[in-house]
């Protein structure tokens, strides 16, 4: 008797698949709004004494002035605010009411994308290398990947945090150290994130394989002059392109319908 036929699979053109993280792997832009909504509630339930409407248009400008990434946006708030409450109420009782009602959200409602995760253990299995390069401060970063629960789920030498490194997106240099470290070559690793600027041009510059994920993308690649190598608006079409275009082994669907 014949022995049987073994089936080939092809072999996959690719090493690795790294990741943006906010806005790519969960709502950044989503949550943020959520929490923010949260906290301006909890500080006017607190006795700020002005509306809603007025206390969040003017954290807006707060945001827009200073970053998200700054650490006292409430602080500078009330500094800018100066409601009358604050002669019978101490400051520093508001500003707690807002960072508590902020962090509650974040326990409750901080959570990847439902394909995500499904996606980095189909990568996992098929041998490739799963990561991260993001964009922030070093602390944040790490915070939100281990409330999102995703650590478990990516190589433990692949997470690259800019702060961390000392190299800020849209520098390229921040793709080829993630390269190096990790002893991978360029046309061997795919890129995935939502951000034209940051995270197509700099590594398609380098060499990579680009893929811009628009389904929270906050700016549109049109007229950015970057060029990704794919486009995808979940992580269920990122799979059909792993198996299709690179030989990766992934399941039917990632999600159960």
């Amino acid at each position: 008797m014949h022995a049987p036929l073994a089936i080939l699979w092809p072999m996959t053109s690719l090493d690795a698949v790294l990741f943006d993280l906010d806005d790519t792997l969960f709502s950044t832009t989503a949550f943020a709004r959520r929490a923010r909504a949260n906290a301006v509630r909890a500080m006017v339930k607190a006795g700020l004494g002005l509306s809603e409407a007025v206390v969040q248009a003017e954290l807006d400008e707060v945001i827009a002035e200073f970053s998200s990434n700054y650490d006292n946006h409430f602080d500078k708030l009330l500094q800018r605010l100066r409601p009358d409450a604050l002669e019978r109420i101490n400051p520093a009782l508001i500003v707690a009411a807002g960072v508590a009602a902020y962090h509650d959200t974040k326990f409750k409602d901080l959570a990847p994308f439902a394909d995500v995760v499904p996606l980095l253990d189909a990568l996992g299995n098929a041998g490739l290398v799963r990561g991260v390069i993001t964009h922030g401060w070093t602390v944040k970063q790490a915070e939100k990947l281990v409330r999102l629960g995703l650590v478990p789920h990516l190589d433990a030498n692949a997470v690259f945090i800019s702060d961390q490194i000392g190299i800020s997106k849209p520098n390229p240099k921040l793709y080829q150290t993630a390269l190096a470290d990790l002893g991978l070559e360029a046309p061997r690793v795919m890129y995935v994130g939502d951000n034209p600027l940051h995270d197509v041009a700099p590594p398609a510059q380098v060499g990579m394989v680009t893929v811009w994920a628009r389904r929270s993308a906050r700016h549109d690649i049109e007229g950015t002059g970057a060029r990704a190598d794919h486009v995808v608006d979940d992580f269920e079409e990122l799979a059909t392109i792993l198996r299709e275009r690179y030989g990766v082994e992934m399941p039917p669907r990632l999600v159960e319908a």
